[in-house]
């Protein structure tokens, strides 16, 4: 995975962010989601490199990235802590500017970055999310069963740290594999990885955190954002897998347009792990987006 693309390593604040970079062009960031790693974009990224200087990094808690213990409040793994990790990598890698195609958790992280960053996000694609305070206020029964993992993350330390790390390639079965392609999207060498990653100790306490804060001081700081009418000033393409939970159990682009004013997308032919299930038509609805 990744033929031609560099390593890098970057200290951001007081931890370090893995990615791995390559091609020629404008900056474009891509951000994965859980429990994966940037091997989520291992079949898009050399076609983006082709006209990009892409760079695949992983999120903090997440793949060779650092994952600090978590503070009471949970705020070092807030989406605004996270997205500043991000800005910092780019800032350090020569971009003050960039382009953005974001997956699940790393979605969340790229719609905050555009909210408090909005010189630096040129372009926002989000894949297989609505906002997050949205999905928490209009939770339903069918949204609760398929997203269990949204309620089991966020209990106290170390509970479901202790489960996660006592099997972590049953815990990628039942959360990557329980989707509604199973596990036939992932090729050998990315399961591997994300088996690699989650098989660190610190990984489960990481993801955990992430989810932690998404339920507490995130949702806090979306709900200043909206009273204060901050939203992203970026043009905004969202996307989603038609076959999955969140075009059934929400209106995902009604949601972004309490936060936009350029909001256009709609559903891919695949499930929840679009640039692994449906790299070809991903890039057919991105590219021209991203080119305009």
């Amino acid at each position: 995975m990744f033929e031609n693309f560099q390593p890098v390593s970057v200290l951001a604040e007081d931890v370090a962010i893995h990615a791995v970079t390559g091609g020629s062009g404008p900056a474009l960031l891509l951000l994965h989601g859980h429990p994966q790693t940037k091997a989520i974009w291992h079949r898009v990224a050399p076609t983006l490199a082709e006209s990009y200087t892409v760079v695949a990094a992983d999120l903090r808690g997440y793949g060779d990235s650092s994952k600090p213990a978590g503070l009471a409040d949970h705020g070092n793994y807030s989406k605004r802590r996270m997205a500043q990790d991000q800005v910092d990598l780019m800032q350090a890698l020569g971009f003050d500017e960039f382009l953005v195609v974001s997956h699940d958790r790393g979605a969340r992280v790229a719609a905050r970055m555009a909210i408090d960053h909005p010189g630096r996000v040129r372009k926002l694609v989000t894949l297989d999310i609505a906002p997050t305070l949205a999905m928490y206020r209009q939770t339903s029964f069918e949204f609760a069963r398929a997203y269990w993992h949204w309620f089991f993350l966020v209990r106290p330390a170390p509970f479901p740290e202790t489960l996660i790390r006592a099997d972590p390639d049953q815990y990628l079965k039942q959360t990557m594999g329980a989707r509604s392609a199973g596990l036939k999207p992932f090729s050998r060498e990315a399961y591997a990885e994300y088996l690699r990653c989650l098989s660190d100790p610190a990984t489960a306490h990481g993801i955990c955190e992430d989810y932690r804060a998404s339920i507490t001081i995130d949702l806090e700081h979306d709900q200043a954002s909206l009273a204060a009418g901050e939203k992203i000033v970026c043009p905004l393409l969202a996307l989603w897998g038609a076959d999955g939970v969140v075009g059934k159990c929400f209106d995902p682009i009604a949601e972004w347009r309490k936060w936009s004013d350029s909001v256009d997308g709609g559903p891919l032919p695949c499930g929840h792990y679009i640039p692994e299930e449906a790299p070809d038509a991903l890039l057919d609805r991105i590219l021209p987006f991203l080119q305009r």
